[in-house]
């Protein structure tokens, strides 16, 4: 039976780039929608930045724009990414559009109809010289627990103490540095705490799609939902709280409607129009007409109340809250379709659980990939074959990825179309002869056998609850059967022996068949593959002759006669020079260009990143280093390995990427400034014990390019920068 999908992603906020984390959840969604598509359903994949909150307004002061000029930028450089991994959504939109100003409103005249919204006075700091009301993350002062200095005003670095802004001692605005003063504000509330609420998100969060009978959440999400519910030990009365949803000026977002005359002006937080926003890029999808493609033969609002539509959210972990309880309860108290499955995925993590760090290069740029020139389906495959239905950290290891990659996509899956396609064009003009799949016949037919009975069940089973590592051992392991099968054919022997002068009977069609059957194995994994290989398949389906495989083609083998093409190249290995630079750390931090605009600076080499406080300066531990050995690191076109004097009684190793500016040998018994408290970082080399500081231009392919900083004569090892 045909199925109706609304499929979105987590929108991201639009002040900055796209990160890592944000590609594997739409590349995780991409495989999944690709694999409905490949089953006839109709599928509609709508994403959009969440442009609005206070964040955004005030990165756009300091770059000196409109925030909407802001978004539009941050905008702008999304298509590279989305492209760049195919990465298919049917569009793309934004929260601070049209549609989702009138469907934010709607939905909360709805709300506040059904007696869902209150309002109460609350006191909050407030900057005097700003003149704003302050979130927790511009606020900082000392920890009421432990004392420590420039902590958040939510939660304490230190000791891990959490509490209200309002507790911190000396308090002062990350914004001017000013003392905030408590100052009082009427905001409105969304009644969580409502029976009503209550008892629906208790029923929601443990029931199941009515349309698929797959469960709302996972059942790691749904525990968690519980204790927020009735708490840890199964208390009754539920621990929700009633969510404030209003922001006084100045902030960028929707304004509330219907405010009592002579009210200031307020607007929705943030966290009420983002979740709007996939409804507002459904409705901008389908009023456009760009939804007839797709097989949409309904209006917006037919398709959204429609009781058949499956109603799809990919999210991170760290989003849960606002999707598991405040999403679903304003769809349903404003009269809405509820969600069917919210599926959560953990994070992103490099080498062995590392955080990600750009400066200490522990970071995954995937722009810096792509520039690299890696194949972006490289990583979708890495991506796939690490995740599971399950809310996992997911641990990018560069070792593994180049095994995966050369070992599984290269050395079994394209290795059996290279092998199979010389034969047949040597011999039989390039075509296939009937394909032998009777049980016992032989072991590459029995592995087809197994592949349609058992493994492509077991495949779709797995795409469907997006088990992909699971599908992808299946896959492997079918690879791993053709390939032993035709180890065990020997068919270059058979072709060898087509040369003698006495041909033992039968010999030629038992090499047609068995290249046969092996293009038929191939076929298959190609099609198992699809959806997480697209571009692949794209080539494959070429080199087969065979156009569009849809995933009831499984049981539709290659007709005797048919002519593939001859083998052309498909993929090629990852080269370990590629994932070295792609990991190198940066020797100079580049500002965020997203906060640049024409003319700044008065024609400085580069942009200057934006202000800090110093308090972020002291942060960082300067240190002047002697620099006692140099060399070159094998396997590496960038870094020298330098053992430092930092005059604490041992050396430290600090891998730098300035070879291309200095000889080892020019470097050693110089004095350089290097950051001396960064942690330390494992490489493929080594481990890295701070960092080496080094100007040069935003274009680094200037000659020289990089400068090492040397401090006049007289410093010595291990005296601070002040």
């Amino acid at each position: 039976m045909s199925r109706k999908l609304f499929v979105t992603t987590a929108l991201p906020y639009a002040n900055g780039n796209f990160h890592i984390g944000h590609i594997m959840e739409y590349i995780q969604a991409d495989i999944w929608v690709r694999f409905m598509r490949m089953q006839g359903h109709e599928v509609h994949f709508v994403g959009a930045d969440d442009a609005h909150g206070a964040p955004i307004m005030i990165a756009a002061e300091k770059a000196g724009v409109t925030p909407q000029a802001f978004v539009a930028n941050i905008a702008a450089g999304r298509k590279q990414y989305l492209d760049g991994f195919h990465i298919e959504f049917d569009h793309w939109h934004s929260t601070d559009s049209p549609e989702n100003v009138e469907l934010s409103q709607t939905i909360y005249r709805a709300l506040k109809a059904n007696d869902l919204i209150s309002s109460k006075t609350i006191d909050q700091f407030y900057d005097p010289v700003k003149g704003m009301f302050l979130p927790d993350r511009y606020i900082k002062g000392e920890c009421p627990k432990c004392g420590t200095k420039d902590q958040y005003g939510d939660n304490c670095e230190n000791c891990g103490a959490v509490y209200a802004p309002t507790d911190l001692k000396n308090p002062y605005s990350t914004l001017t540095g000013a003392a905030p003063v408590m100052k009082s504000s009427e905001h409105l509330f969304f009644k969580l705490s409502d029976l009503r609420c209550v008892e629906f998100l208790k029923e929601w969060t443990e029931g199941n799609s009515a349309i698929n009978g797959a469960p709302h959440l996972q059942t790691e999400v749904r525990n968690k939902a519980s204790e927020w519910l009735v708490g840890k030990d199964g208390e009754e009365d539920s621990k929700l709280g009633d969510w404030d949803i209003s922001r006084d000026e100045p902030y960028f977002g929707i304004p509330i409607p219907d405010l009592p005359a002579g009210t200031p002006p307020k607007y929705f937080y943030v966290w009420l129009d983002a979740p709007v926003g996939y409804l507002a890029s459904l409705k901008y999808y389908f009023e456009s007409g760009e939804a007839k493609a797709n097989g949409a033969t309904q209006t917006f609002e037919e398709f959204i109340a429609d009781e058949k539509v499956e109603q799809i959210h990919f999210i991170g972990k760290d989003i849960i809250t606002f999707h598991t309880l405040f999403w679903p309860a304003m769809l349903k108290f404003s009269g809405r379709k509820v969600p069917d499955q919210i599926n959560v995925h953990g994070f992103l993590t490099v080498n062995n659980g590392e955080k990600m760090s750009k400066s200490r290069g522990t970071g995954l740029d995937p722009l810096k990939y792509l520039n690299l020139g890696m194949n972006p389906e490289w990583l979708r495959y890495y991506i796939a074959a690490k995740l599971n239905g399950k809310v996992e950290d997911v641990d990018f290891n560069a070792d593994d990825f180049m095994a995966r990659v050369n070992a599984d996509l290269v050395g079994k899956y394209i290795n059996i179309a290279s092998r199979a396609a010389g034969f047949l064009h040597k011999h039989f003009q390039g075509k296939v002869a009937e394909i032998q799949i009777e049980p016992g016949y032989d072991a590459m037919a029995n592995a087809l056998i197994d592949a349609r009975k058992f493994a492509f069940p077991s495949i779709h089973a797995s795409y469907e609850q997006r088990s992909y590592s699971h599908l992808i051992r299946e896959v492997m392991s079918l690879a791993d059967s053709i390939n032993t099968a035709w180890d065990q054919a020997k068919p270059w022997e058979l072709a060898k022996s087509l040369a003698s002068e006495r041909i033992p009977l039968g010999t030629k069609d038992r090499l047609h068949e068995i290249c046969s059957t092996a293009i038929e194995g191939f076929r298959l994994l190609t099609l198992a593959l699809k959806p997480i290989l697209p571009a692949l398949a794209v080539k494959a389906e070429e080199f087969l002759n065979v156009q569009g495989m849809t995933w009831s083609d499984a049981t539709h083998p290659l007709q005797a006669g048919h002519c593939i093409r001859p083998y052309g190249h498909l993929m090629q290995r990852v080269d370990p020079k590629q994932l070295d630079t792609l990991f190198e750390p940066p020797a100079v931090t580049h500002p965020d260009p997203t906060l640049e605009r024409e003319g700044e600076n008065g024609g400085a080499i580069e942009p200057f990143a934006p202000e800090i406080g110093i308090d972020d300066f002291t942060k960082i531990d300067l240190r002047i280093a002697k620099i006692i050995n140099a060399e070159h690191v094998e396997g590496s076109d960038k870094l020298l390995r330098l053992t430092l004097d930092v005059g604490e009684g041992k050396t430290r190793n600090v891998f730098s990427g300035i070879k291309s500016a200095y000889k080892p040998e020019d470097l050693i018994g110089k004095f350089t400034v290097m950051v001396a408290n960064l942690a330390p970082r494992k490489m493929k080399f080594g481990i890295s014990e701070g960092m080496v500081l080094a100007a040069g231009a935003a274009d680094t392919k200037s000659e020289p390019g990089l400068y090492i900083l040397e401090p006049h004569d007289g410093a010595q090892p291990g005296m601070r920068i002040r």
